[in-house]
């Protein structure tokens, strides 16, 4: 079961989060199955880029699936359930990776990848759709451009500019989800930032 080709675009749909969540507490079975829905979407983007393998990805979604059955009903902050979940998969994820004897026993660093001037700068977005052919293609090349700099952005930092550039989490949701202050976020974000617009300018 792979999700993604159903992927689109989940920022509007996140408004729907809480609501399903309060149908759910209610016992309402159609919310329940709608709420499974968008949490399979979401939690398999995210899976793929902590989990990094397929296998171990679909592994964390389910997981991740199975706790939203269990537990929705006793969520008692709707507007948080996105964070919890992404809190979830994460976990789970950290689980396999635990298991594997392959596993890196240390992750690389930005800070030994390069130097931090204090520079704001921020990674390139897509143009509008709705553009002339012409445009769609360049949108489509910096979109391969974009997904192959973060491939090779240590992990630590790939998810905390997935969660807050991506998926649209504010910089407190993405310190929850991710265990780490809210100074370490934007340490990372920006660090990450600088990283992907060199690689960009290089490719």
């Amino acid at each position: 079961m792979n999700p993604s080709s159903r992927h689109t675009g989940a920022a509007g749909r996140d408004r729907d989060y809480p609501d399903l969540v309060r149908a759910v507490r209610t016992g309402d079975r159609q919310a329940m199955e709608r709420l499974l829905m968008r949490a399979q979407e979401a939690a398999w983007r995210f899976s793929l880029m902590v989990c990094g393998g397929a296998s171990d990805a679909e592994d964390a979604m389910q997981d991740a699936l199975l706790k939203t059955y269990r537990y929705a009903t006793r969520i008692r902050e709707p507007e948080a359930f996105k964070t919890w979940l992404y809190r979830t998969v994460r976990n789970a994820c950290l689980v396999r990776r635990r298991r594997r004897v392959d596993e890196p026993a240390h992750l690389l660093s930005l800070d030994e990848l390069m130097p931090s001037p204090d520079d704001g700068t921020r990674v390139p977005e897509p143009a509008d759709k709705g553009r002339a052919p012409d445009e769609h293609v360049a949108n489509a090349r910096l979109r391969r451009r974009i997904r192959a700099a973060l491939a090779k952005l240590p992990r630590q930092h790939r998810v905390v500019v997935f969660l807050r550039e991506i998926e649209g989490l504010s910089t407190r949701e993405v310190a929850r989800v991710v265990g780490i202050s809210e100074a370490n976020v934007k340490t990372r974000l920006h660090r990450a930032r600088l990283f992907l617009r060199r690689e960009l300018e290089g490719l």
